[in-house]
């Protein structure tokens, strides 16, 4: 009897975890598109392109960044303000334009802690992009580039207009206070990831970077261009379900920004965490793609063809949403070529990504006036490349 009753606790509860982590939605719709004949091939066509194409040049782009950056020192931003404003706002653009939210989570706790002006919260959320930019620096380096240098350049004047006109503790909080997020510490999911990884890593990045120069690969022979497609859509697909189990993903938050990893993380594990995220977010913009425009008949190259001035103030209301996921999805459709520089660039400004998580946490008046700041130049630069055809 007690066998039995701890066998319907057992399953009560995994019913309850199923249905209350929302992240195992994707994976599941995976693979009901992979059991409907209609839509198997396309989906094995999406979740290779998205390994190839994005997730092993995500993962190689994040060992390099995280390596360099450990030997970068972190400056105080009370230090500099205290020398010039210029410089404080300045060196918190350029923490903001850095891949990821932890430099623009770095100004928003300092300004929680009275160490830095509300013009420097301003500038940092106008200039960073968040995970988007791993996805940019890693598919067309190039425009991710230029992108950190449009970035760091609009959060520089947008924080100096704002420091001139409101004192540079506005906003701030009466009590310092600060920030941290509760600490994953390698859930099982992700420590058996790490020895897949591994051996997949150098071998999947020499096929990504053969796929890159546009190399027809049935050269090879059909059986080996169907091979490498089912092991990148196999790699996908595991990728997706690690992120699925990762999290509880219960909550709009964890959802949409990356998990909080151990403190100090290898950079393995860091990299992983966030590949798996940005992985798990450009799988599902894939997928929407395929599923409007094979399915349904939806041609959005045609839609944003045909209301392309939309295309910048569509760009900038996703980038009000908090976290990094909605905006990777905007990155996606850039790449694929669906929506213009101009759009991309409007996002690019106007998201905050997971650093407004702490800044609505901590000093919401300050976030909510910060978010709408960053949208009135992510509008101009929007509207402004759109004139000019970009």
């Amino acid at each position: 009897m007690l066998s039995l009753t701890q066998t319907r606790y057992s399953t009560h509860k995994a019913r309850c975890y199923i249905t209350d982590n929302k992240r195992l939605f994707l994976p599941l719709l995976l693979l009901i598109s992979l059991a409907i004949p209609a839509s198997r091939e396309f989906t094995l066509q999406a979740l290779s392109d998205a390994f190839f194409q994005v997730s092993v040049f995500v993962a190689a782009t994040l060992l390099i960044y995280y390596y360099l950056i450990d030997r970068l020192p972190q400056l105080q931003l009370s230090y500099l303000r205290a020398k010039s404003g210029i410089l404080e706002i300045g060196f918190a653009s350029i923490l903001g334009a850095l891949p990821g939210c932890g430099g623009a989570i770095i100004v928003v706790t300092q300004f929680t802690k009275k160490q830095a002006s509300f013009g420097s919260v301003v500038a940092v959320l106008t200039a960073t992009m968040g995970d988007a930019a791993f996805l940019l620096l890693a598919t067309r380096p190039l425009d991710g580039l230029l992108m950190m240098v449009i970035g760091v350049s609009v959060g520089v004047i947008s924080g100096q207009v704002v420091n001139t006109f409101h004192k540079s503790d506005k906003f701030q909080p009466t009590q310092a206070s600060d920030f941290s997020e509760q600490p994953q510490c390698q859930p099982k999911a992700l420590i058996f990831s790490r020895p897949v990884w591994k051996f997949a890593l150098m071998p999947s990045l020499i096929v990504a970077i053969v796929i890159a120069t546009n190399t027809d690969l049935s050269v090879f022979g059909n059986v080996i261009n169907h091979g490498i497609t089912l092991f990148g859509s196999i790699m996908a697909l595991f990728t997706v379900v690690v992120w699925a189990l990762s999290s509880k993903g219960s909550s709009y938050k964890q959802l949409t920004s990356e998990e909080a990893p151990c403190n100090p993380p290898s950079k393995l594990t860091k990299v992983l965490m966030d590949t798996h995220f940005v992985t798990a977010w450009v799988v599902a913009s894939f997928m929407l793609f395929e599923v409007l425009v094979n399915l349904l008949g939806v041609d959005l190259k045609a839609w944003f063809s045909e209301y392309a001035y939309l295309a910048p103030l569509v760009a900038v209301a996703i980038g009000l949403l908090p976290g990094c996921g909605p905006q990777i999805v905007v990155m996606t459709l850039y790449i694929q070529g669906i929506i213009p520089f101009s759009a991309m660039a409007a996002n690019a400004i106007s998201n905050d990504g997971d650093a407004l998580f702490p800044a609505i946490a901590l000093a919401p008046k300050a976030a909510l006036m910060a978010t709408v700041y960053s949208t009135i130049p992510a509008l101009l630069l929007g509207y402004g490349l759109y004139y000019y055809g970009l």
